[in-house]
């Protein structure tokens, strides 16, 4: 299905060519029309499926026909990553037209977004903690708000944001358009959804099935070996395409610095990096300027790049599906691909709910790890690591011990290719 199917004005049309979008996803196809229509909207799909162009596209569309100067739209998010990552998309969609947009959340000046949104926004993307603090000074009239999205509402539910959802809704109009997105329906949930919802349509969009193609393999590991793990594997195994994923843009950067220092192709991908910097990262992984990327799980939404070899998880992610995700960047395209996560005792939890969404239970691997120095190098901070030429021999490993680190596999398992939205 073709956006040109869509009512979409010009400015739209043009956003979405810039985007790069060719056809529609299934979220899209079976949201987008009836969002336009006007109806409240129930929409169950995972991350990656292409929930924010579903939403933002009809939405900004509204707005175009919408009169005067005040908050018009509210998307709530569960995490700055994630709000961030909305409002870049509106930001792409609204650039050729008189509509304002803002990210709303904590960690920076609640002055300096107070003092946009006394200017003037027609959309805010929030997440529910400074919103609220922003509405407790008074700051923010959202009585004229007429179209509102709830994104990721099982997340928002696994954070304990609910009660401050429901103290928002008390300041929102009654007559308003509802959308809630979620991968998943809790009862408290879908409650939530039967109190704010009107005669809602429902989008449901089959759950996300690793294919065969990803051979896993789980490292138990200190926290603080993590970093000389990776420098292990990538001297010792045959990692010809590496997508590295870590919870944090702090961690990203500076691992991605460690690694570059040590004579590593690596570069970054995350949140804080200007978008030409970001494309500069992501067109040098996919010509093969660097062969290691180390990125968030915002930031590599939209990552298709073919022939990534290994996908290593040097943080646990938070979902099952997140996890699936992940290690779907590989194995594709009829080859095969490995899969590393390093887990440490605290992803117990998380490691159980894994393999209950894979139905497979998933081998722990323990590896002994040959000393660098006392302090471990790989550990140093950058500007004091000593270079390593890339694809060099560690050559202090201890006798005995051959090249390869036995892995064991949990089984074999991957993921098509995902929309970027």
């Amino acid at each position: 299905m073709s956006f040109n199917d869509f009512d979409f004005s010009p400015e739209i049309f043009e956003a979405i060519r810039k985007c790069g979008y060719t056809a529609a996803t299934p979220i899209q196809q079976q949201s987008i029309a009836p969002i336009l229509e006007g109806h409240d909207l129930l929409g169950l799909a995972q991350t990656g499926t292409g929930k924010t162009a579903a939403f933002m596209l009809p939405v900004v569309q509204h707005l175009l026909k919408s009169k005067g100067k005040h908050v018009k739209a509210l998307v709530i998010a569960p995490t700055r990553e994630l709000a961030e990552q909305i409002n870049d998309f509106a930001l792409s969609v609204i650039a050729g037209t008189r509509l304002r947009t803002l990210a709303v959340y904590g960690g920076v000046s609640k002055n300096v977004q107070i003092s946009r949104i006394r200017k003037g926004v027609d959309i805010v993307v929030a997440c529910p903690g400074r919103l609220l603090d922003i509405l407790n000074d008074k700051a923010i009239d959202l009585s004229r708000v007429e179209h509102l999205v709830l994104d990721e509402a099982d997340h928002m539910f696994d954070k304990g944001f609910l009660p401050d959802i429901r103290r928002i809704l008390r300041v929102l109009p009654r007559q308003r358009q509802s959308l809630v997105f979620s991968a998943t329906m809790p009862q408290e949930i879908r409650h939530l959804a039967e109190d704010i919802l009107r005669n809602p349509k429902t989008v449901q969009i089959s759950r996300i099935q690793p294919a065969k193609s990803v051979e896993h393999t789980l490292f138990d590991i200190d926290q603080k070996q993590k970093t000389r793990l990776l420098v292990h594997l990538l001297q010792e195994k045959d990692l010809k395409t590496t997508l590295v994923f870590t919870r944090t843009k702090h961690k990203a950067r500076n691992l991605a610095t460690q690694l570059e220092t040590m004579g590593y192709k690596a570069a970054a991908l995350q949140g804080n990096m200007s978008q030409s910097r970001r494309q500069q990262s992501l067109d040098g992984f996919k010509d093969g300027t660097y062969t290691i990327l180390v990125a968030t799980d915002i930031a590599a939404r939209g990552i298709d790049v073919t022939g990534i070899s290994h996908v290593i998880n040097y943080d646990m992610p938070d979902t099952a599906e997140a996890y699936i995700h992940r290690t779907g960047r590989t194995g594709r395209a009829a080859s095969t691909g490995e899969a590393f996560t390093f887990a440490t005792r605290e992803d117990d939890r998380i490691i159980r709910v894994i393999e209950r969404s894979l139905n497979e239970k998933l081998q722990r691997q323990t590896v002994s790890l040959p000393r660098i120095a006392k302090d471990d190098e790989a550990a140093r901070p950058a500007n004091e690591q000593k270079k390593i030429p890339a694809g060099s021999k560690n050559n202090s490993r201890p006798a005995g011990k051959s090249r390869r680190s036995r892995t064991t596999s949990s089984g074999v398992f991957g993921l098509a290719a995902q929309c970027k939205r």
